[in-house]
């Protein structure tokens, strides 16, 4: 038995969360070697292990390691030169990091309609929204299912825009045969103890445009050329551009190496509970009860998440909490940024967002995690249908 399923059996058996962190094994040990060899800020041997693991994995240019997706998502702002008035087009539904980026810049984020398929933006209309301050596009892998990125990088060739990979969700995720990560220019992972591979908290930025990789090392580093110095391409170190610290800890790094050694098997262990969810619930959409998850066929998914869609948001709203009196934890995802009290005060509307506030009112997130049961998956169906038949 894995231990992620010893336990969840032990510990979870009255009740089914919606998330337990899954353990990869040699955790403890790396940290041992950390304490060992007395290197505890960033940028030390766990940190360039992890950062080879995403450039050799991903293939990506370039990777740093950040504290957090967030932190990778400001220093993607600072890379694409979002200033005062820039535009960066978006979707609304996403979580607030993705538009907070471009506010802390004092830019604007410009939220469009999402595909009622994928929940990702609708490709087609983002080149409506474009303006002569437009700076960026941002699109976000939603549940582990990546974007429409072959329409979105034309658009943004043909008007000279970076393209910046909310990838938060989307680890190990493809497109067209190609990882997640290395499809923008700019890409940002999430670590949170939420998503397939997690240190706590924590993040990474991987470069694909190489012209970007040397001043992404400058900012990671605090605005300095510190990297240079070690190099021995300059003979001191010194404040040359914006930036912050950005990195984490060798105690982070080494729990996030362990968990990244063993990401294939969490998905694996993820993606048969997704695959369950969606052959127990087929007979619900097939009744117009509910919309089941859609995949392209040129995508492969991560199993980051499962979530149905119901008739309406009483029904959601019902269903959340008769679950929850079942001890099932299933909760709603993003109220959409553009109804958010910052959302109206920073960013601005292009079109009408039908789409997305009639998602976000409908859509229920099921229990799923790398270590999760089948059996506990059956129940989570089994008192779905019986809900919602009624």
């Amino acid at each position: 038995m894995q231990f992620g399923s010893y336990v969840y059996l032990i510990i979870f058996m009255k009740r089914i969360p919606f998330n337990i962190p899954p353990v990869a094994g040699r955790e403890f040990d790396y940290l041992r070697e950390v304490f060992e060899q007395r290197e505890f800020s960033g940028n030390g041997p766990f940190t360039g292990r992890c950062q080879d693991w995403l450039r050799g994995r991903i293939g990506a240019s370039d990777a740093l390691l950040t504290q957090s997706c967030t932190a990778a998502l400001e220093m993607s702002a600072i890379l694409a030169e979002v200033g005062p008035g820039d535009e960066v087009i978006m979707p609304s539904f996403t979580f607030v990091s993705t538009a907070n980026a471009v506010v802390l810049r004092h830019g604007v984020p410009v939220f469009v309609d999402i595909r009622p398929d994928t929940l990702n933006i609708d490709e087609a209309k983002i080149e409506e929204a474009i303006t002569p301050k437009t700076k960026a596009i941002s699109v976000v892998h939603y549940a582990g299912v990546c974007a429409e990125m072959d329409a979105v990088l034309a658009v943004a060739r043909r008007y000279g825009l970076v393209v910046i990979e909310d990838a938060a969700q989307a680890l190990l995720s493809t497109y067209r045969g190609r990882q997640a990560g290395s499809l923008g220019d700019l890409a940002c992972f999430s670590f949170h103890e939420t998503k397939n591979a997690m240190s706590g908290e924590g993040g990474a930025l991987t470069v694909n445009n190489p012209s970007l990789s040397e001043r992404a090392y400058i900012i990671w580093e605090k605005g300095t050329n510190r990297r240079a110095f070690k190099l021995g391409t300059v003979d001191k170190y010194t404040w040359i551009d914006c930036g912050s610290s950005f990195l984490p800890s060798e105690l982070t790094a080494a729990v996030l190496l362990a968990q990244l050694e063993q990401v294939e098997r969490f998905n694996e262990e993820r993606l048969a509970i997704w695959d369950r969810y969606h052959s127990g619930l087929a007979r619900l959409e097939e009744l117009g009860l509910i919309q089941r998850p859609s995949v392209p066929v040129h995508c492969t998914s991560n199993g980051h998440l499962y979530y149905i869609l119901v008739e309406r948001e009483r029904i959601r709203d019902r269903l959340i909490e008769q679950l929850q009196q079942d001890d099932i934890w299933a909760p709603f995802h993003y109220i959409p940024l553009h109804s958010a009290p910052a959302g109206r005060r920073y960013a601005r509307t292009h079109g009408s967002l039908d789409v997305t506030d009639d998602a976000s009112s409908r859509l229920v997130r099921l229990p799923l995690h790398a270590g999760m049961s089948l059996s506990a998956a059956d129940c989570v169906i089994e008192k779905v249908e019986r809900y919602l038949r009624r």
